[in-house]
């Protein structure tokens, strides 16, 4: 599960340049105005259900995933359907800043929204799994477009006072989605198809954007102020591109598995280490005192849990014979608790001891991963991993709304865009690398044969349990490093004011 944040420097930005569309300076209202009043009604009610459609998507593809890999016989390639999401995703949020700064956001939330409604359509239309992932790369490319674009719209649209009201729907936007999305895709995935947790979607968008577009017309369209006219940034976009090229074709050599994969591995790996030098905080890869190491655990955190989750449906699918809304059902009860664990790190009597919040929050993730694969043993009840799953995620809020918090703390106010662009790369890339490193354990010990092409037996012959072990394991040491990394995050005195971080990892 993954949380909308802002995604490259372009998510904060300067008041508009007076132009005869955009007005002249942010837009300010009276006292008692909120997000829902009249004047603000159609574009919060908009933009936030286009958020709450991509939260149902992203929760509702775990359930049904496992039944469309094995249909599409491509369960080798698993691993790939999720992270090919997320190497495109990274490409399109740098680009979609660049654009929105010179341009406004309207053109790349448009893009967006068209290219995850193509994503759909290929994916639920696929006849094999390299066609699937390719409908999934292409969701990724648009989401990224969007999910800065929107925030470029809130950062415009609405003045200061307003705007923690819809940062906080854009949070609580996961929450129902966290719970209702698996289940409702379990149902639709057995009663109509898992096709059609994909086709169906592209449809729900047309109400939010018939609401929504009209107003960031009126509102946010045209270049930022200061923003350089004409062509966008091309060493970021350079950067940008190098970081999803490395990516994919890391993951690319990891699934395969040959000799001859070592070839892209090394061009992929070529690839990504300049451009990760080039876009995190120098130190990040060291844990370095203060803002390093809040990117590096928000790479840690998200990486370790997301790669594990992926694998949790497949697992009860395969293993224990459950149906895609029982393995679903295993997940709903994250939701409610990763939103109680933002909402107590939000709250002013624990902010002295938020350092300890952060590494028990990674502490339970651990416990959570770790615990998961216990139910390959067909003594252990299955309903373990709905409770473990449900610490992991109250751990997830602990963390992951708190790097947030301590990114901002720790810059500068023209600091806050690069450097939050900086704690998405992480979030981002952390996701595809730890998904090429499990993807490749699970395929290395015969998790491509499982439940392929035959049907699911309750833990009878043909399982591979090893293969999910050698998923759960590695990324519970890799989050138990997190609560380690957690101790570092606000050591460092804050740094000047004199611009971003100096890049170079």
């Amino acid at each position: 599960m993954a949380t909308l944040e802002p995604r490259d420097d372009a998510d904060v930005v300067a008041t508009p340049t007076p132009t005869p569309t955009p007005p002249p300076t942010a837009p300010t209202t009276p006292p008692g105005v909120g997000v829902l009043s009249r004047s603000y009604r159609s574009l919060s009610v908009g933009i936030v259900s286009v958020v709450l459609l991509i939260a149902f998507e992203a929760t509702a593809v775990g359930t049904a995933m496992p039944v469309a890999a094995r249909e599409l016989d491509g369960v080798s390639l698993y691993a790939f359907a999720f992270s090919g999401y997320f190497t495109t995703s990274l490409f399109g949020m740098v680009f979609s800043g660049q654009w929105a700064d010179r341009r406004g956001p309207l053109g790349p939330l448009g893009a967006g929204i068209a290219a995850f409604a193509v994503g759909l359509l290929l994916a639920g239309t696929a006849g094999s799994m390299w066609m699937f992932i390719a409908g999934r790369a292409v969701q990724g490319l648009g989401g990224g477009l969007v999910i800065v674009a929107l925030y470029v719209v809130v950062s415009r649209a609405y003045p200061e006072r307003l705007r923690p009201a819809i940062m906080a729907a854009f949070a609580a936007s996961w929450v129902v989605p966290s719970v209702v999305g698996p289940l409702a895709s379990g149902a639709v995935t057995e009663h109509l198809g898992w096709r059609w947790v994909f086709i169906g979607i592209p449809v729900l968008v047309v109400f939010p954007l018939a609401l929504a577009l009209p107003q960031i017309r009126r509102r946010a369209s045209g270049p930022a102020e200061g923003a350089a006219r004409g062509a966008v940034d091309g060493r970021r976009i350079r950067l940008a591109l190098g970081i999803s090229l490395g990516a994919g074709l890391l993951q690319y050599a990891a699934q395969d598995l040959r000799w001859i994969s070592l070839l892209p591995g090394a061009v992929g790996v070529a690839l990504l280490v300049p451009a990760v030098l080039g876009l995190l905080p120098r130190g990040t890869y060291r844990a370095a005192r203060g803002l390093p190491s809040v990117v590096l655990l928000r790479g840690v955190a998200a990486g370790s849990f997301i790669a594990a989750e992926s694998f949790v449906p497949l697992m009860l699918v395969t293993q224990r014979g459950l149906s895609p809304m029982m393995a679903g059902l295993s997940l709903a009860v994250g939701g409610a608790t990763w939103a109680f664990g933002s909402f107590l790190q939000s709250r002013p009597r624990f902010e002295p001891y938020r350092e300890r919040l952060m590494a028990g929050g990674m502490v339970l993730v651990t416990a959570a991963v770790a615990t998961a694969p216990s139910v390959l043993i067909q003594a252990v009840p299955v309903w373990i991993v709905a409770v473990a799953w449900g610490f992991g995620c109250l751990g997830m809020g602990l963390v992951i709304s708190s790097t947030s918090v301590l990114l901002l703390e720790l810059s500068a106010p023209e600091e806050a865009g690069a450097n939050s662009a900086a704690l998405q790369i992480s979030d981002g890339l952390s996701n595809v690398v730890l998904l090429a490193v499990g993807g490749a354990a699970f395929a290395a010990l015969g998790g491509g044969a499982v439940g392929s092409a035959h049907e699911v037996a309750s833990a009878g012959g043909g399982s591979h349990p090893a293969a999910f072990v050698a998923v759960f394991l590695p990324m519970a040491a890799v989050a138990l490093v997190g609560a380690w990394v957690a101790t570092r995050v606000r050591s460092a005195p804050r740094p000047p004011a004199s611009g971003p971080l100096k890049p170079g990892v």
